[in-house]
């Protein structure tokens, strides 16, 4: 069996699982097998629901629904407006300014729900 941090790395099986074919067949080779992966717990597999976006996204999208709503314009909501929202009978403060501009910056990273989301609230940059 082969020791060190390197192996141990590529047993892990969601590094296994990025490795080609040939790789894989040559740390067979060697004695190298994957890991059992780790099912996730109940609750990161749970995280997203309503199309598959988080429960964090989902509060932000309602909190800027609601803002547009009640403000009936467009215009830049400041970065320190908190916006209190209602879902599912809990009641949320979403820090709106805050979600808006860091969605904003990691746009690029965003799904094609999350971006389908804010699209429909007329977001131009999603």
């Amino acid at each position: 069996m082969i020791r060190g941090k390197r192996p141990a790395q590529q047993r892990r099986a969601h590094t296994w699982a990025q490795l080609t074919a040939a790789q894989q067949e040559r740390l067979g080779g060697l004695g190298v097998t994957p890991d059992e992966p780790v099912p996730a717990p109940a609750t990161a597999r749970t995280a997203k629901g309503a199309g598959g976006l988080s429960a964090p996204f989902r509060r932000g999208v309602a909190a800027r629904a609601q803002y547009l709503q009640r403000e009936g314009h467009e215009r830049p909501v400041p970065r320190k407006h908190e916006e209190s929202v209602d879902i599912d009978g809990q009641e949320h403060v979403v820090k709106l300014g805050v979600f808006i501009s860091n969605t904003k910056s990691r746009r690029d990273r965003l799904t094609p729900e999350q971006r389908q989301a804010l699209a429909e609230l007329g977001v131009e940059w999603a």
